[in-house]
């Protein structure tokens, strides 16, 4: 189990987290969402002893980092996929790492054969596409066979079959009853990856909960109706309050609920072809609850920008 405590970190008089506190459970993959600018790095740092704390503290498994005998074998993290030393085969720099942790020599290559790295392992790792550096980088935080692992955008560079393997990969290890968290921008696929989500913003705590609640507690629950007798059930829609949106080849109803719709029909006499509750995604969640947690917003009306020609486009971070 991962907690924070009140952590805090100020960069002179800048405060990049700000009094944090949350815990991640283990047996689940725990989403890590936040816009940019919001912390998310700062505070895999500080949980990983690269950047001490100004206030408050995290610990793994009741432990500071720093305090691990053998960290590796405890905590595996990919933060940065490109850190790897470029001259060094995949092998050489795994090798390093097993040695620094006393972790038998034959990890190495299962670690590789995992990854599905085996057949370049041999091969400088300066020369990997950005999607192999994250193969690599994931399989240095399996090293060690640890209990917690950290991922900051481990899809990053990753094509479809890649980032299919990832979820898979992260879920299983959360069924072995491992603690996974994981930091992402891609959201789409958090939906379908993370169990849990820490949600921050401004170095702040917005929400922590299931991905489910998260999406429930945000957006509006609606029900999909097609049938052929839409007349006769739209008045008694209206009569119970709900709100009814004509669509292409139904009605959208929210304020009543799939079970209250049924009902209704039945006393209508009304053949229903279709009743489809639908929820709202994570991505219209965080855009609503987060809204007022971003720090560097795009300018809507200059969305021409991409076009204009070499050396007048504008960048923000």
């Amino acid at each position: 189990m991962i907690e924070a405590h009140s952590l805090t970190k100020r960069y002179g008089g800048k405060v990049a987290v700000d009094d944090l506190s949350f815990s991640v459970k283990s047996g689940r993959v725990t989403g890590f969402l936040g816009p940019n600018g919001a912390g998310k790095s700062t505070t895999m740092r500080m949980m990983l002893g690269l950047d001490n704390p100004t206030g408050g503290s995290v610990t793994i498994g009741g432990k500071r980092y720093t305090e691990l005998h053998h960290p590796l074998r405890t905590v595996g993290a990919l933060l940065e996929a490109s850190w790897v030393h470029p001259n060094r085969s995949a092998r050489a720099h795994l090798a390093w790492m097993a040695k620094s942790n006393k972790i038998s020599p034959k990890r190495v290559d299962e670690v590789l054969d995992i990854v599905g790295l085996s057949e370049v392992a041999s091969k400088r790792a300066g020369g990997f596409s950005l999607g192999m550096s994250q193969r690599l980088g994931i399989a240095a935080a399996l090293l060690g066979d640890p209990e917690v692992l950290l991922f900051d955008e481990p899809v990053n560079g990753l094509d479809p079959e890649g980032i299919l393997w990832i979820r898979k990969f992260m879920q299983r290890l959360a069924d072995e009853g491992r603690t996974v968290f994981v930091s992402s921008h891609l959201l789409s696929e958090m939906a379908l990856t993370a169990t849990d989500l820490v949600v921050i913003g401004k170095g702040k705590l917005v929400s922590q909960s299931t991905t489910e609640e998260f999406v429930a507690r945000a957006t509006d629950s609606t029900v999909k109706i097609r049938s052929p007798h839409l007349d006769r059930l739209r008045p008694a829609l209206d009569r119970v309050g709900a709100t009814v949106t004509a669509a292409d080849d139904g009605l959208i109803v929210s304020g009543a609920s799939s079970d209250k719709i049924g009902e209704l029909a039945m006393e209508n006499q009304v053949t229903l072809h279709e009743l489809a509750p639908q929820q709202g995604s994570l991505e219209q969640a965080f855009m609503q609850i987060t809204g007022d947690s971003v720090e560097y917003h795009a300018d809507l009306e200059t969305e021409d920008a991409a076009e204009q020609p070499a050396g007048h486009a504008s960048t923000t971070n």
